[in-house]
This record gives C-alpha cells, structure tokens and sequence, in this order.
C-alpha cells in the first residue's frame, strides 16, 4: 500500500522552494512542481483509464493550498465517474476557442460581405456609396453589436428615423442590411432568422415605401428652351461646357461623357459605344452621332497622357460637379442630367418616331417583352435619325423635315 504524504500547512508549502515535485497531502497525488525558476504550480497525479497523468490545477499563489485540495477532490471524482478532466478541460477550451472565432460585430460582417461583393460593382462610386451607407445609418447604432446578437427592435431602431423623410435611402440600407445578415448566417456566424428581411417581417411594421416616397425629379429645363440655351452655352468656353453640349446632344448621362474615352469612338461609322461597365443599365450602349456632335468632337484638342475625350485641366476626368456649375454659372434651373427628360419630352412631342426609339437612345430598359424584342436590335438606324432630328433642333430651333417611321422599317 502507497505511503500516505503528510498534510502540509500553507506555511509549510510556502517555504517549498527546492526544484521538483513535493507531495503537499490531503488529497491523494496532489503535488506542489517547483521550476527551475522558481515559479510553482499545482499538479494532481492520477490514473484515467490505464494511463497515469499529471492534471493542472492552476499556478501558487493564485490558487491556495485550500483551493488545490478542492479542485483536486473534484477531479478525482470525475475520474471515479469515468471522466477525464483533462479530455474535458481540452474539449471546453476548443468549444471556447470555436465560439470566440464565431464572434463577429455587424460592422465587420457589413465590410466583409462588401469585400465579397466588391467585383460586382459597375464603378467605384457605386462600390463606395454600399458600404458609406451602412457606416452613415447602421454602424452608430448596431456596428458594435455581435452580428448574432441583432434583432427586430434594433433594425427598426436603424430604419425608423429615416423612413419617412429619406425612403429611397432607408430601402437601400435595409436591403444592404438583409444582405449582410445572409452573408452571415451563411458563413455560419449567426443562428437566428434575419432580422432585416421585408415580407413577413418588417413590413409588418412600416409602411410600404412606395406608398411614402416622393418621387423627386432631376430638374430639367422644358424643351422649347433648350436651343435658347444651347446658343448660350456655345458661346462659353472651357471642357465643361464642351461637355455639356455633348452629353445635350447625345442625351447621354454625365458619367457617360465625363469618363468617355477616344478609344470608345468609331469617328468613320459615327458610333460611341459605351461600355457596359459605366452604363447604368449594364449593358453595352450604342450612340449614333449626329454631324454637329461628330463636328464637336473632331475639333477636340487631345492631351499627350491623356486617354478622356474632355480631360480636366489638371489632368484626368472631369469631376462630378464641372458640368453641374455650368448650368448654376448660367442661372438656369436644372441640371445636366435634366437634359434626358428634356429630350424625352422634345421626341413625344415634335418626333414621329415611336416611344421605343427615344427609350433606347436613352438607354431605358424596359420589362416589357416587346419592348426587350426591339432593344434586340437596338434599332439604331431610327436612332440615328432621332438624333439628327434632336440636334438640328438643338442648334437652329427646328428639327429637320420627320417622317413617320415605322418599327419594321428598322429591320428591313
């Protein structure tokens, strides 16, 4: 029969300072392992299973003799009850270590998702707006939260203040939400349903953003007096107002011109083809030019280093807001992408041709299935006389003589 190890009082361990293992009693194998450096911890020797094992018990003075000998009374009858303390310590210690890694705040979710998505996004500023939006309205008051731990009350809590007053922007921050709370859940770092998702869920709850929003309309100058201005807007000079007069005359968007490229035109076919990647629609466009925007063009001066067709003056595109000053500077009340309503209203008005010309020059999509058979063919050579309609009435006030033109014409 083993020895028996003497109890040993606090003092007694205290004064324990020679390199090895000392039996401190009480409990049978519980041991006092001094270092090679002086530091000391507690062990209790055991047997689990048929292996004889050394299980820690934690570091002196940390834990007391008293607390040893409890700890050490606890493992024992674990071991007496077919448990390994050691396997059981580890197996805590990984599920601790899995639930950390599962760990995630919203905002770190929200940017990751943003990362995965970013190679979708057809420019930069599209890209940026996703994740500023998220950090503007989402991250003040659900960044910090662990993305498992949000619910209804805290999305309302994002959404509410918001809804009425800025609808278009509350609905894209909601989607923008629901999109990150699948990432999540797919990725395994949240187990409840999504708190952001609409049918069933938050429309409950808030009204149906079509029945609150306000359409707000870009501000567009009326038809009749836009060959006023275009005499006007010659007669300045600087890239902006070459770029205006441009964007006019193709009914192209700003983006389109600002960032057009020499490499885009087909002077010869009197083509701009725009590349799917900074149409809004994401498709590939086509412009017909007419003589006055080929004209305007072939009399643009090209910058060594420079690939735009209208280059800022220090170099690269123009920014955002050139063209837009160009309308303040001349006190008129709209803005230039106002001039495609223009144009729209100008062809319903004095053009024969169909609707469906117009929404195409215009680079409309529309869901409408004969609608999608003409944009098929893109019906450019009716295009092309829209627009040497659109700009003869741009520069002289009239358009050339119209005909009534008809969809098969197109085709034949």
């Amino acid at each position: 029969m083993p020895k028996k190890a003497p109890e040993l009082s606090a003092i007694q361990v205290k004064r324990l300072d020679t390199r090895g293992m000392h039996a401190v009693g009480g409990v049978s194998g519980l041991l006092l392992q001094v270092a090679q450096g002086g530091s000391r911890s507690w062990i209790l020797r055991a047997t689990i299973g048929n292996k004889r094992r050394d299980v820690g018990l934690g570091g002196y003075p940390d834990v007391t003799l008293s607390q040893a000998r409890d700890k050490a009374r606890e493992a024992r009858e674990k071991i007496v009850q077919g448990i390994d303390p050691v396997a059981e310590r580890k197996a805590a210690r990984d599920a601790l270590i899995a639930s950390n890694a599962k760990r995630m705040t919203f905002a770190e979710a929200a940017r990751r998702k943003h990362t995965a998505i970013a190679s979708e996004f057809r420019n930069a500023r599209s890209r940026d707006n996703w994740l500023s939006s998220l950090e503007r309205y989402a991250f003040p008051i659900i960044g910090e939260l662990e993305v498992e731990a949000v619910e209804l009350p805290h999305v309302l809590s994002v959404l509410e203040p918001i809804w009425k007053t800025k609808t278009e922007t509350a609905t894209r921050v909601r989607q923008r939400m629901e999109s990150v709370f699948n990432w999540a859940i797919v990725g395994k770092y949240r187990e409840s349903a999504n708190p952001a998702v609409w049918k069933g869920n938050l429309a409950e709850v808030l009204p149906k953003p079509a029945k609150i929003a306000k359409v707000k309309h870009q501000r567009a100058l009326d038809w009749h007096e836009v060959p006023a201005f275009m005499e006007r807007l010659r007669q300045r000079g600087g890239m902006s107002a070459k770029a205006l007069e441009f964007a006019i005359l193709t009914a192209a968007r700003s983006g389109e011109v600002r960032f057009a490229t020499w490499a885009e035109f087909d002077l010869d076919a009197r083509i701009w083809t725009v590349p799917e990647e900074r149409t809004k629609n994401g498709k590939t466009h086509r412009v017909p030019l007419s003589d006055d925007a080929l004209a305007l063009l072939k009399a643009m001066p090209r910058f060594e280093g420079s690939e735009f067709v209208f280059t800022a003056p220090r170099g690269g595109a123009l920014s955002d807001m050139s063209l837009s000053a160009i309308t303040k500077k001349m006190n008129v009340d709209a803005v230039p992408h106002g001039f495609r309503s223009s144009f729209k209203d100008w062809a319903r008005h004095r053009s024969n041709m169909p609707d469906e010309v117009s929404e195409l020059a215009l680079a409309h999509v529309n869901s409408d299935a004969t609608r999608a058979a003409y944009a098929r063919d893109e019906l450019l050579p009716q295009r092309d006389r829209l627009m040497r309609q659109w700009a003869a009435f741009c520069v002289d006030g009239e358009p050339t003589k119209a005909s009534v033109s008809n969809i098969g014409e197109a085709r034949a």
